[in-house]
């Protein structure tokens, strides 16, 4: 087994790897429940099966299965189960062994759009419900915001910045936290709170600064209208992508991209205009 260069991994007072003391318990020695990409049911086996895979008690499996709402399921066998439920079931088969931690590697990555929305408030409600510390690894960050209490941002081995969704999207510690969290990027040269972003227009941003930058705004807080507003940061362009999202649209006005209410009067295309506050444009050295 490939070991960590350096670090410590404990639980409590429970270490588990510790580099500079030579520790390094087996993988079959940590207290880990596992739900794994695609789940990885057992076809063959019923859902009562898979649940008791993990070394559970016929009572204990029965527990876990009234639990999760899927007792009326327990003889039936994964390829008749939808998405949400076989989920479940890897879940109290991971909660089978009662372990210390619960890890879930890309759970939602195999559904399709429409699935996933409905299985990721499953899956929150499911995770609210437990006492147990839970790792999700997620390359979404709407399925990070909706499950976590906190986040972790992490970009080829290197943690960029680790804090509550609503944390890392006021105050992103660089361009690559501000785009992973769905803001927009612009580029311009600082001077104070003035920016002289590469294309010429000048904006006020909300924080001070000097030399070149990147400012990140992020879609909800950004206004389109087909006329120019007399206040505020104002960016002119062409409509491109008008997309419907969970009741809101989302367009596309040169280089940034809106979420806003109602979508009415403009058109692709046609020339409109972006405004956002200056309180809403973060600097990002």
């Amino acid at each position: 087994m490939k070991q960590p260069a350096d670090g410590r991994i404990a639980l409590g007072d429970d270490v588990w790897f510790d580099r500079a003391r030579k520790i390094n318990r087996a993988p079959d020695r940590r207290s880990v429940g596992l739900v794994f990409q695609e789940y990885a049911l057992f076809p063959h086996m019923t859902v009562a099966g898979n649940v008791a895979f993990g070394g559970a008690s016929p009572t204990r499996v029965g527990e876990l299965l009234e639990r999760f709402g899927i007792g009326h399921l327990a003889r039936e066998k994964p390829p008749r189960l939808s998405g949400g439920e076989r989920q479940r079931v890897a879940v109290a088969r991971a909660l089978g062994r009662d372990p210390s931690v619960l890890l879930l590697d890309e759970p939602l990555s195999a559904l399709d759009a429409h699935t996933r929305t409905a299985v990721r408030e499953e899956l929150a409600d499911i995770l609210s419900g437990l006492q147990i510390p839970t790792l999700i690894v997620t390359h979404d960050f709407l399925d990070a915001s909706t499950l976590a209490d906190r986040i972790g941002v992490i970009r080829d081995g290197q943690l960029h910045q680790i804090g509550r969704p609503e944390e890392l999207t006021a105050h992103p510690a660089d361009e690559f936290v501000a785009s992973l969290t769905g803001g927009n990027l612009l580029h311009g040269v600082a001077d104070g709170t003035r920016v002289t972003l590469d294309d010429g227009t000048v904006i006020e941003v909300g924080e001070a600064a000097t030399g070149r930058v990147g400012v990140a705004v992020y879609p909800w807080e950004i206004t389109v209208s087909s006329t120019a507003p007399a206040a505020g940061n104002v960016i002119a362009g062409t409509v491109g992508a008008l997309t419907p999202d969970r009741g809101r649209t989302r367009v596309r006005v040169g280089p940034l991209v809106a979420e806003v209410a109602s979508a009415d009067g403009l058109e692709r295309g046609a020339r409109a205009f972006a405004s956002f506050a200056p309180r809403s444009a973060r600097v990002i050295s």
